[in-house]
């Protein structure tokens, strides 16, 4: 070998161990774990039974007025700077809703951004109560509307201790469960989700974007299963990756199933088809049961005697890694 051949195996070397050890602190820096807050399932569980409190939150009744007043005044208290998106909407029957979308922003100034929604009205109707008397009686709505936001309200509370690298948005939805009553023998999907179709035409900002959003709907229920759901996967399949593969490795795996099952009609799908805003649903599927959801839905039993903490905790602490760990 030349001393030009063997000088420049030297030069080689060198640099090899330069990029060697640049090469060890980049994997310790990847490697460095997000230190991710852990959510209280307790004080979810509280901030569900305080909207139970109120009664039925049905658009136009006082309960919703005063529930309304607190969420808005919760999101105050947790930091986020809040807005209030008042509207009037058109139900299928006619009925005038005095609808308000509630929603919180963390670091409104940053272009990054993550959507966090729930809905917060209720059924007026308990129309899949097996008893027929009960069919025309508006419902408590602990799991269908006050879960999602109670888990939302616990996660803002951490917001305001340790923030997210993005801005994140959380919005609370109304007039999401004004749809056609099941008497009339027919679905008609657009009278579904009032407030998120108006909030998808006319944004809190205007010209609002985030990189993803996710919906929780009915996530407090006794030991729920959470599927892929079809339009998630349709629109935005690999946020439906990212958030059942942290759950199973945060542990939850019993909860979030790994697998994709039927579409629902809910708030996530005219966000996708409107705001063109990749969103998912975190919602419960039960394949083998009578009920497509939870055996609480649409009926009079749907209250907190149903609410269960673990299940609370597994979604809350499953959304919150996936939030902290965007860059």
């Amino acid at each position: 070998m030349s001393l030009v051949g063997l000088l420049l195996l030297f030069t080689l070397s060198l640099s090899s161990c330069g990029n060697k050890n640049k090469a060890s602190e980049m994997t310790k820096e990847t490697v460095a774990t997000i230190q991710v807050p852990q959510f209280d399932a307790d004080s979810a569980y509280q901030y569900v039974k305080e909207q139970v409190d109120f009664g039925p939150r049905v658009p136009n009744s006082k309960g919703h007025v005063a529930c309304g007043n607190y969420l808005a005044g919760q999101l105050e208290k947790f930091g986020a700077t809040v807005t209030n998106q008042y509207a009037d909407l058109i139900a299928y029957d006619g009925t005038l809703l005095k609808a308000r979308n509630i929603i919180g922003s963390y670091k409104p100034e940053n272009k990054k951004r993550i959507a966090l929604f729930a809905h917060w009205d209720t059924r007026p109707w308990a129309d899949n109560d097996p008893d027929k008397k009960n069919h025309y009686t508006p419902i408590l709505g602990a799991n269908d509307g006050a879960s999602g936001v109670g888990v939302l309200l616990e996660i803002a509370r951490q917001i305001q201790q340790q923030q997210p690298e993005l801005g994140i948005d959380i919005i609370f939805l109304d007039a999401e469960d004004y749809g056609t009553h099941q008497a009339s023998g027919k679905h008609q999907e657009d009278s579904w989700c009032l407030g998120s179709q108006y909030w998808a035409r006319n944004p809190h900002v205007p010209g609002y974007n985030a990189r993803f959003g996710i919906l929780l709907d009915m996530v407090g229920g006794q030991q729920p299963t959470f599927y892929r759901e079809s339009y998630s996967e349709k629109y935005a399949k690999d946020v439906n990756r990212k958030v059942w593969k942290k759950a199973n490795e945060l542990g939850y795996g019993k909860y979030f199933i790994d697998e994709v099952m039927g579409g629902a009609t809910d708030d996530h799908l005219f966000i996708n088809e409107i705001a063109g805003i990749k969103t998912i649903d975190i919602i419960p599927c039960d394949p083998e049961g009578e009920y497509s959801f939870d055996p609480t839905w649409h009926t009079i039993k749907d209250d907190m005697d149903n609410i269960d903490r673990n299940t609370l905790k597994a979604v809350g602490q499953t959304v919150m890694g996936v939030i902290y760990n965007e860059k």
